[in-house]
């Protein structure tokens, strides 16, 4: 059964799927059909202790699509976002995480935003989703409400581990930069 989240508001895996071991976090978004190519990009950013990238292999993007561990895998660049369900995924196996990562933040960058003159002001059905990546079961999602209509990125969510276990957070706060903007928050 899929725990509907709310922004800001969080689960615990060891709770509401205990047992998991991989799980896919997919991202999913439709364009106005009045708007031109989107290109819309999924990140995740794989924080130390201390809220910095462990190195910079750990962050994985449609350039680096693999963790050093192996732990986390992109499975690719959807540039169109056409379609139904997931249009980019990333599999993270929580069992062969690096103990040095306490942290993944998710995030979506628009492509060109400010060449192309576009915001997620223009997308819509907006959502971020944890699956069980075995029996492809949704454990939590959440789908975006609010209209960001000057933002050209999001931090959608956040795995992090706490007391011992993996925790997942809907986030959902818009920003006005680029993906160097997030390249220099989390280095």
């Amino acid at each position: 059964m899929t725990i509907n989240l709310s922004k800001g508001q969080g689960i615990s895996l060891a709770k509401a799927a205990p047992g998991l071991k991989s799980a896919w976090v997919g991202l999913g978004w439709d364009v106005s059909a009045s708007t031109s190519a989107f290109d819309l990009d999924t990140s995740v950013f794989l924080l130390g202790a201390n809220g910095k990238l462990v190195s910079d292999q750990h962050f994985i993007f449609y350039n680096n699509l693999k963790s050093p561990d192996g732990a986390v895998e992109h499975y690719g660049d959807n540039r169109t976002g056409q379609g139904s369900g997931d249009d980019e995924t990333i599999e993270v196996n929580l069992a062969r995480v690096d103990a040095a990562i306490e942290e993944m933040i998710f995030v979506v960058t628009i492509h060109e935003a400010v060449q192309r003159s576009q915001n997620f002001g223009q997308v819509k059905n907006a959502f971020i989703r944890l699956a069980d990546a075995s029996t492809e079961a949704e454990v939590a999602r959440y789908e975006l409400d609010e209209d960001f209509s000057t933002e050209t990125s999001l931090e959608f969510g956040r795995l992090y581990r706490q007391d011992g276990s993996w925790q997942f957070q809907a986030v959902g706060k818009g920003y006005t930069t680029d993906l160097g903007g997030f390249l220099a928050k989390y280095n």
